[in-house]
């Protein structure tokens, strides 16, 4: 009897050898190492202001993914995806092969060539969400949940979710809990996990 007594109270976890910890996943953010020299992160990785850019702390894996921008403030503002050799400091960003943004114009470029424009008057502004998808081919935007069926691509290698504000811009950014669903198919943005 004493060994059953024994038995269950060390299995009801008085004895930590026994049970393995779970790790916290980490949270997709704004990643403070990967940005301008003049930018500013708050709101704990969510929030953009100051100049320049920055890159999110998880690459895009998945085939099929999906995040929000919401326009707290306008100025000059892009969003995309962007390799890490992407210039965080040159204002706007698209000038180069590793970066693929939509310009507060309502301009897509990559490589300094205008790829794709926005419908005439759905410009987003103050307040607006705008949503971004990625296939590893081609980078689709939605302006309040309305696909604004503006295709863009070119890009090549490992990219990221990309942000650059100046000119008082203030974006936040929305990795889930999102304002809205994301279209068919496409998931908020997942860490790649190793299996040992």
């Amino acid at each position: 009897m004493a060994a059953l007594v024994s038995c269950c109270f060390g299995c009801r976890g008085d004895n930590n050898r026994d049970h393995v910890t779970l790790k916290e996943m980490p949270t997709v953010q704004l990643d403070t190492h990967h940005m301008g020299t003049d930018v500013v992160i708050v709101k704990s990785g969510r929030r953009i202001c100051g100049t320049g850019g920055c890159i999110a702390n998880a690459p895009l894996h998945q085939n099929k993914s999906y995040f929000e921008f919401k326009i707290q403030s306008t100025g000059v503002w892009g969003v995309g995806v962007a390799t890490r050799k992407a210039n965080l400091n040159q204002i706007p960003m698209g000038r180069d092969p590793h970066s693929l943004v939509l310009r507060q114009d309502g301009t897509v470029f990559h490589n300094n060539e205008e790829k794709n424009r926005l419908p005439a008057n759905s410009l987003p502004q103050e307040g607006d969400i705008v949503g971004v998808t990625y296939d590893h081919v081609e980078l689709n935007l939605y302006l309040n949940g309305k696909n604004m069926n503006c295709p863009a691509s070119g890009i090549r290698g490992t990219v990221y979710p990309v942000v650059y504000v100046d000119d008082s811009a203030i974006l936040d950014c929305q990795f889930s809990d999102f304002y809205h669903p994301p279209p068919q198919g496409y998931q908020k943005i997942l860490f790649e996990q190793q299996i040992f």
